[in-house]
């Protein structure tokens, strides 16, 4: 039986900023709801990467289908993008109106309003990163309800995740992200582990040594201001991996398994995200 249901826009009357009203300048969910006798309660909404230029959708709907097999319901988010015309703040926008969303109507998908997380990709760990560090509380008057409802996740969790917009950025993402000619003060705002705070919640992070995209500074740059904030964190440096190796090249060959599954599982269980 197929939980996957359809994708719904995350602004009934358009997304703010819009420049248009064509599928890219319309950012969506897409929920994918765990089955009854296996769901544990907790979520995740997806950030599938890209250099804020495009959306990989094995870092999407990939990686819902592996994480519905641990009873955690999915959200894919389809964000918009700077292909599009788009740069910030559209796409913190779209993630964090995402995770007010699945919070506001967690009865609906049988979640656990306080176990909602994010995990993100390259540039879309990025954008993860973005509102692990950046949520806030809610507007308590807003006429909207899904306003009233805080941004934070519970857990975030970044896969060889862009981190920086400093000196280790990934110079594609920083463009996309921010355009020409940012101003050095809304650089700094956007470099994540420049804004940890002891209210940013446990993260898992890994990279991969062999990462010839990302650099893997900016994961132990995010893991190292965790713990001066002390934030519980797992930091995982695999030595064998290309940029955007998703699961894995093939879940099934050892030599080719990304242990990375079996390591958030394991961190997961610890969270009371998978049983």
């Amino acid at each position: 039986m197929s939980f996957v249901q359809p994708e719904f826009p995350l602004w009934a009357n358009g997304a703010p900023g819009a420049l248009g009203s064509a599928p890219a300048d319309i950012p969506t969910l897409t929920p994918f709801v765990a089955e009854p006798g296996i769901a544990t309660g907790a979520a995740l909404v997806i950030c599938p990467g890209g250099g804020y230029s495009g959306l990989a959708p094995h870092e999407g709907n990939g990686y819902a289908d592996f994480f519905l097999k641990c009873g955690i319901t999915c959200f894919v988010l389809k964000y918009r993008l700077a292909s599009d015309r788009y740069h910030y703040p559209a796409m913190f926008q779209d993630v964090t109106r995402a995770m007010r969303i699945v919070r506001a109507n967690a009865a609906e998908w049988g979640v656990d309003p306080r176990r909602v997380g994010i995990i993100g990709s390259s540039a879309g760990g990025h954008l993860a990163s973005m509102v692990l560090t950046h949520f806030d509380a809610g507007q308590a008057e807003a006429a909207d309800p899904v306003e009233r409802v805080s941004s934070r996740p519970d857990l975030g969790i970044l896969c060889y995740a862009v981190i920086t917009m400093g000196p280790n950025t990934h110079q594609g993402s920083k463009d996309g992200l921010l355009g020409p000619n940012p101003p050095p003060g809304l650089v700094d705002l956007l470099s994540s582990e420049k804004q940890v705070t002891r209210e940013t919640p446990p993260c898992f992070v890994w990279h991969t040594w062999e990462d010839g995209s990302v650099k893997i500074e900016n994961s132990l740059a995010f893991a190292g201001a965790l713990g001066e904030k002390g934030v519980p964190f797992d930091l995982h440096i695999y030595q064998k991996g290309t940029h955007g190796i998703g699961l894995g090249e093939s879940a099934f060959d050892p030599a080719k398994h990304m242990p990375w599954t079996d390591d958030c599982v394991y961190w997961l269980r610890i969270q009371k995200f998978a049983k």
